[in-house]
């Protein structure tokens, strides 16, 4: 049951609905409840009443609404308030019913909807026509200094008269003297400001009236497209992407004039310091054009709901708001944990929560999964056939909705977003040993190598096989991970504007140089020593480098390895070493420049295995006080 009492008002003080309203048809739902169809009993009166559910968290709501339709509603373009009532029902709980205008010729997004299933689209006069009321709404509503909060098509509704008007003031905020700002993050998430997003994580964030100028920017996008741009995101991810994006514009711009895409861009300008109120939007080019049409306007709009509600209404598409100062979200957001992709859309994102989805996933060999914008990567430590050429197609253009998450998928996102603005794009790939970031990072540049389509296919074996190569040296046994990169790496690739690939560059930082003369228990020296001295063997080409065959250089000696034929004869490392020296080859360095007679890379390398042979053991003299012995 509801609170008998809010912040200034008392539920109880309300009068019986019963006594003046009957209900007569079901209109829709609404965020908390149902909206219903009501005849006044006493003097016919057809109106619309919002009967709230009882939930006990929304009385700061419905105390907003109610002083704002009680103090404002006094206005063409705002819903008019007949009255608040108070329905008690110790069965069901008790009931609070908002009766308000009746506007029965739907929503503005109804109405463009027809139109597009019509196949037709709504006129730029008529756009400019219905945001011309809804800037007149929002214009007294700021004078009044109320920012309504959550302004998008569904909530400017029409009446049979061609009479545009704003509702829905659940999450409207007044400001005051003393506060000309707010800081909680509210609205529906496609038609939020990036401002009102930011307030979410940056606690000193606040935000304006201006808010609502970028959420008719939308609204403007919805007249004309049918959807707010982002529609087919989850609302979550929309969140993600609003801060981060370019301002949107239009599907097809060039199908609208100048004017109407100039307007959509004053509104949707990032910086809301810059951003135009709804007084300066008045004055636009792109709404000054209705003066003197305005009666001729408002027939056409009335002619317009006639024919979309003789053809039927369209399928409504709900798109839920949020309150994150309520510390969740709507219930219709709640997740399904059986079916979920993306952790962000989670209600409860606790520690048990995610290691509980996790579980999950991993038990169903999914391995990968998102939280907005990352991805989360497991290691199965098998292979699960998830990179055939089949999934890399899969992936190459698809929309992340479409396909279950993978690493395959946020190579084709950084591509897509590196074409679409033109702009440099960065993957950072970060997590414990073993947790398979090597390989993740191969498979990374495989599929950017395909997205890439490299003019020949000598270029895109350089890129796959010198990753190979940097590892081979730079890339360990530890304890816990058989192949540990113990090094950073950076790993530019480089497009041309139209997205071909034509090089790569890998960068190296903080290598573990002292890993050469020291291993700790139980681990190894890099790679490369091991290959090359077993390629060596292989090749009978140890003498030659003046290696032996009967004891290995000291720093390659631990554990596991304590005689030269534990590396002379492991099959591995030989077979690395042909792999190693087919790398040089791809790459463009020659047998020549490998191993010739004085340099080249295996002449340094026996150089070093030399200077591992040597020991060096304190001895007292009696010269210096202190001298040593070298013994091989």
């Amino acid at each position: 049951m509801f609170p008998l009492i809010g912040k200034t008002i008392i539920f109880d003080n309300f009068p019986d609905p019963s006594d003046t309203w009957e209900i007569t048809e079901t209109i829709g739902k609404g965020t908390y409840g149902k909206v219903f169809k009501v005849l006044n009993k006493k003097n016919g009166q057809k109106a619309a009443v919002k009967i709230l559910d009882p939930i006990h968290d929304i009385d700061e709501e419905i105390e907003a609404e109610y002083n704002i339709l009680k103090a404002l509603s006094d206005h063409p373009n705002v819903v008019r308030f007949y009255g608040i009532y108070f329905k008690k029902d110790k069965v069901n709980g008790d009931k609070l019913w908002l009766v308000l205008e009746l506007c029965n010729g739907g929503s503005v997004t109804d109405l463009v909807k027809g139109f597009l299933k019509r196949g037709e689209r709504m006129s730029e006069p008529l756009i400019a026509y219905i945001l011309h009321e809804a800037l007149m709404g929002l214009q007294h509503l700021h004078n009044n200094k109320t920012i309504h909060r959550d302004v998008k098509g569904n909530n400017i509704l029409l009446t049979t008269e061609g009479g545009v008007k704003l509702v829905d003031f659940g999450v409207s905020a007044q400001l005051t003297s003393t506060r000309h700002r707010r800081n909680t993050s509210v609205g529906t998430p496609f038609w939020m400001a990036p401002e009102v997003i930011a307030c979410e994580q940056q606690l000193d964030t606040t935000y304006d009236a201006r808010c609502d100028t970028w959420s008719l920017g939308i609204t403007a996008i919805e007249l004309g497209d049918g959807d707010p741009p982002l529609a087919d995101l989850h609302p979550m991810r929309a969140l993600f992407k609003i801060p981060r994006n370019p301002p949107p514009k239009l599907r097809q711009p060039e199908l609208w004039s100048a004017e109407f895409n100039d307007f959509i861009s004053k509104c949707l300008t990032k910086d809301y310091e810059k951003r135009p109120t709804v007084s300066e939007l008045l004055q636009h080019k792109f709404i000054t054009q209705i003066e003197g049409k305005d009666v001729m306007l408002q027939k056409q709009l009335m002619e317009f709901i006639g024919i979309h509600q003789c053809m039927g209404g369209t399928e409504k598409a709900r798109h839920e708001r949020i309150h994150t100062k309520k510390g969740n979200f709507n219930r219709p957001l709640i997740s399904n944990l059986k079916d979920v992709d993306d952790l962000a859309t989670l209600e409860v994102l606790d520690e048990n929560t995610v290691s509980e989805q996790l579980e999950k996933c991993y038990s169903r060999d999914q391995i990968y999964i998102y939280v907005g914008d990352i991805l989360i990567a497991l290691n199965p430590f098998q292979s699960l056939g998830l990179y055939s050429t089949k999934h890399s197609k899969l992936y190459i253009g698809s929309k992340r909705t479409a396909s279950p998450p993978h690493i395959f998928a946020m190579a084709d996102l950084g591509y897509q977003s590196m074409i679409t603005y033109n702009s440099d794009q960065c993957i950072v790939i970060s997590g414990e040993s073993g947790a398979g970031k090597t390989e993740n990072a191969h498979l990374l540049v495989q599929q950017l190598t395909v997205l890439g389509k490299a003019n020949n296919r000598t270029l895109q074996e350089k890129i796959l096989q010198v990753n190979n190569l940097v590892e081979a040296f730079g890339n360990a046994c530890t304890i816990i991970n058989d192949n540990s990169s113990r090094f950073g790496k950076y790993l530019e690739m480089k497009f041309t504007s139209s997205g071909a690939v034509v090089g790569a560059q890998i960068s190296e930082y903080l290598l573990e140089k002292s890993r050469v003369i020291h291993q700790a228990i139980g681990e190894k020296n890099f790679h490369i020593f091991y290959y090359i001295y077993a390629g060596l063997a292989e090749k009978k080409k140890l003498a030659h480098y003046k290696l032996p065959e009967n004891k290995p250089p000291r720093y390659l000696q631990n554990d596991h390895l304590r005689t030269v034929q534990d590396i002379m004869n492991n099959s591995f490392y030989k077979s690395q070493y042909e792999l190693i020296e087919q790398c040089f080859k791809v790459i463009g360095f020659t047998m020549e420049v490998m191993c010739p007679r004085d340099s080249g890379m295996l002449c340094l390398h026996s150089h070093c295995f030399h200077l591992f042979l040597p020991s060096f053991c304190y001895v007292p003299s009696s010269h210096s006080g202190a001298g040593c012995s070298v013994s091989m």
